[in-house]
C-alpha cells in the first residue's frame, strides 16, 4: 500500500484485550462487515453488531442501559433532546384521526408542539385541567389513543395521581405517558406506578451539569419497538458524544437529587415564612394542595421550588437583583437558576393558557443547585428587597 492509502486504513483494535473502567466513546458513522452474510444477518435481526449511528450506538446502547435501570424499565432510548423524544414518541403513538388528551398544565414545548404542529397532522389535541385528572376515567373518549401529562408539573409543581391515570387509561385502552423531569428516576418511579411510557428531558437532572442536550423514553421494550423505528426516520437520535457526557452525569445522579432534596426543602420553608413572598409551590409543604398524593408517590419532593411575588413587576425586580442565582432557563444543573415562567417556558400564552396552567406573572422559578444553602437564603432575602 502507498502511504496515502495506509493513513485511511483503520487500525486492528485488540477489543477483545480491552476493558475500559468508562464507556468509550465510539465517534463513527459506520461500522465494517466481513461479508455479505453479516449484513444479511444484522438486516434479519440476528446480529448484534451495528450499521449506522443513525440506527444504534454502542456508546448510546450502554448509556440507555443504565437509563433503563434507574426507571425499573426494560429498555430506554436516548434522543436529541426532550422535545425530540415527546415528538418522536407521538409520532409513533398516534395517525391522523387519533385523539390526544393532554394536561393544560404543560410545559410550554410540549404545548405548542400539540396545538401548534401536530394538529397540523390531522391530530386532535384535547387539553384537560388538573382538576379534571383527578377523575382520569372522564377525561378519556372512544377516540382517546394517549393521555401525555406530567407530575410535579412545570412550573407550578402541582401533582397528578400517577396509578389513577394509569389505571384509567389501561382499562380504556389507552397508552400513557408522563413527563417526569422534574422527579427525576431517583424521586419517583411511574412505570411501577402502572404508566406506559416515561419521558424526560435528559437535558436536566439526568445530566446535571448544563452542558448536554438530550431526552429519553423508557417503558416496555414492545412499547418502544415503534418509537425506536421512527427515532430512525427522523434521526433523532443522541450524538455518541453527548451519551458520554451524560453517562458520566448520571454517576452522581443519586447524591445531587438528594442535596438538591434537602436544600429545596429547606429553602420552601424559609420562604414559606417571608411576608414578601405571596406564595410558594412545593410538594414537600404540608399546605400544598397535593402534599398527600405527592407523599404517596414520590421518594423525595425535588429541586424545584416556585414562588409568587404578586405581580409582573416585582418578579422582574427580584429576578434583576439575583447574585449567586443565575438568570438562566432550563433547570436541574449543579447550579442554582432562576426563570420568569412568562419569559421562558409559558411565553406567548395566552391569559386563557396560563390561567389554565395556574401560571401568573408574577411567578419566579427556582432551581437549587448544589451551592450552600446559607447562600442561596441570603440571596433570595437580599433580592426579595
Amino acid at each position: 500500500m502507498k502511504p496515502s492509502t495506509k493513513m485511511v486504513r483503520r487500525p486492528l483494535l485488540p477489543l477483545t484485550d480491552v476493558d475500559p473502567l468508562t464507556t468509550p466513546i465510539f465517534e463513527t458513522t459506520s461500522y465494517v462487515f466481513d461479508s455479505a452474510a453479516q449484513v444479511r444477518e444484522y438486516n434479519e435481526g440476528r446480529s448484534a453488531k451495528y450499521l449506522y449511528t443513525r440506527y444504534g450506538n454502542p456508546t448510546i446502547t450502554a448509556v440507555e442501559g443504565k437509563l433503563a435501570a434507574a426507571e425499573g424499565a426494560e429498555s430506554a432510548l436516548l434522543l436529541s433532546s426532550g422535545q425530540a423524544a415527546t415528538s418522536t414518541a407521538l409520532l409513533a403513538l398516534l395517525q391522523s384521526g387519533d385523539e390526544i388528551v393532554c394536561s393544560a398544565a404543560i410545559y410550554g414545548g410540549t404545548l405548542h408542539l400539540l396545538g401548534d404542529l401536530l394538529t397540523r397532522l390531522g391530530l386532535a389535541a384535547r387539553f384537560v385541567g388538573i382538576d379534571e385528572l383527578r377523575d382520569p376515567e372522564r377525561v378519556l373518549s372512544d377516540r382517546t389513543r394517549v393521555l401525555w401529562f406530567e407530575s410535579p408539573i412545570n412550573p407550578t409543581l402541582r401533582c397528578v395521581d400517577i396509578k389513577a391515570v394509569a389505571d384509567a387509561c389501561r382499562a380504556r385502552g389507552v397508552v400513557s405517558v408522563l413527563d417526569s423531569t422534574f422527579a427525576s428516576p431517583v424521586n419517583q418511579q411511574p412505570l411501577s406506578l402502572g404508566v406506559d411510557v416515561v419521558m424526560h428531558s435528559a437535558t436536566k437532572y439526568l445530566n446535571g451539569h448544563s452542558d448536554v442536550t438530550a431526552g429519553v423514553l423508557a417503558g416496555g421494550s414492545s412499547r418502544l419497538a415503534p418509537m425506536e423505528k421512527v427515532r430512525r426516520s427522523l434521526g433523532t437520535i443522541l450524538d455518541p458524544q453527548a451519551a458520554y457526557a451524560l453517562g458520566r452525569g448520571l454517576k452522581t445522579l443519586v447524591v445531587r437529587v438528594e442535596r438538591q432534596n434537602a436544600s429545596a426543602g429547606a429553602l420552601a420553608i424559609w420562604l414559606r415564612q417571608d411576608p414578601r413572598v405571596h406564595a410558594v409551590f412545593y410538594p414537600g409543604l404540608a399546605d400544598h394542595p397535593d402534599h398527600d398524593i405527592a407523599r404517596r408517590q414520590m421518594r423525595g419532593f425535588g429541586g424545584m421550588v416556585c414562588i409568587d411575588v404578586g405581580d409582573y413587576a416585582r418578579a422582574a425586580a427580584f429576578f434583576d437583583r439575583l447574585k449567586v442565582f443565575q438568570r438562566a432557563a432550563s433547570l436541574g444543573g449543579v447550579e442554582s437558576l432562576c426563570s420568569l415562567p412568562v419569559l421562558t417556558s409559558q411565553w406567548g400564552h395566552s391569559d386563557e393558557e396560563l390561567r389554565a396552567a395556574g401560571v401568573t406573572h408574577g411567578m419566579a422559578r427556582l432551581s437549587i443547585g448544589l451551592e450552600d444553602v446559607e447562600d442561596l437564603i441570603a440571596d433570595l432575602d437580599q433580592a426579595l428587597g
